[in-house]
């Protein structure tokens, strides 16, 4: 299906400027819903690239408007790494929606892979309005993430023998204000505690969730640390569709690998009863 030409462009904020990529809807002025993306932390973002280019061309062509934003310090967005902060990522999750919701009058839609989803549901909050979610393989906090980004550094220590004291070496300097270097990431305090803290919690305004993951194991089902998560939202009053879809864990694994099945339950669930509406 052929579909109108992205736009690359830079979003002025905080501290600079964003790369974003608007990917309009097939039929000008005409739009199913809007959708934002958010990337998920650190490395996962690189592997996952392709996904979600994929999957944001697969959307305009059924009439989403799409907006890829590189968040602070990652990608070709203002700054390093080493100035981002939890806050400033959620601010700039806001600050695309709101550039969408300028253009076009259709129901908004934050789209989280892993880490993405934490920084969704709490940018929701700034927004003011309702909000629908897309729920690719959501890490339910942040603290076991930080967790495992700082693990990299631990392995590296290995040989050494060193991996607990280095652990213990990391937490301190974090605690204390200091930044870390993991990985040729340098990780500012202000960011490793956000991401600590941060909860896949219900967003104030009660809606519609789409919860995805994806399992190589045929039969597979939502994973358990999920089913609590998952109640919690309905008992918050949101409608929650959630499945399990054959594919890879394309966001870590050594090469870049594609997760079709993935992209068509997106693709089926978003456009299932949604009327299109007229571009503002």
């Amino acid at each position: 299906m052929q579909t109108p030409p992205a736009e690359a462009f830079f979003l002025p904020a905080d501290a600079g400027q964003r790369l974003c990529i608007h990917h309009p809807p097939l039929l000008a002025g005409r739009v199913r819903g809007v959708v934002v993306y958010v990337h998920p932390f650190g490395e996962e973002m690189n592997k996952s690239r392709r996904m979600a280019a994929l999957q944001t061309r697969a959307l305009a062509g059924a009439g989403f408007a799409v907006l890829q934003i590189d968040l602070h310090g990652c990608g070709d967005s203002s700054g390093d790494f080493g100035d981002a902060s939890w806050s400033g990522w959620i601010d700039d999750v806001a600050r695309a929606a709101h550039w969408l919701q300028a253009r076009y009058a259709a129901p908004l839609w934050l789209w989280g892979l892993r880490a993405g989803c934490l920084l969704a549901v709490t940018a929701a909050a700034k927004l003011g309005g309702d909000c629908r979610f897309l729920f690719w393989q959501p890490a339910m906090a942040g603290k076991p993430l930080l967790q495992q980004f700082l693990r990299l550094k631990a392995a590296a220590d290995l040989q050494h023998g060193d991996a607990k004291a280095t652990m213990e070496a990391l937490r301190t300097d974090l605690a204390a204000g200091r930044a870390v270097n993991v990985a040729g990431y340098t990780l500012q305090a202000a960011l490793a505690t956000g991401l600590e803290r941060a909860a896949l919690d219900p967003a104030p305004r009660a809606s519609q969730v789409l919860w995805l993951e994806v399992s190589t194991r045929e039969g597979a089902e939502i994973l358990p640390a999920s089913l609590p998560r998952i109640e919690a939202w309905r008992q918050a009053g949101y409608a929650v569709t959630t499945a399990v879809v054959p594919g890879p864990a394309f966001w870590q694994t050594q090469e870049i690998e594609d997760a079709p099945a993935l992209i068509d339950a997106t693709l089926r669930a978003l456009t299932a009863d949604t009327a299109c509406a007229v571009a503002a």
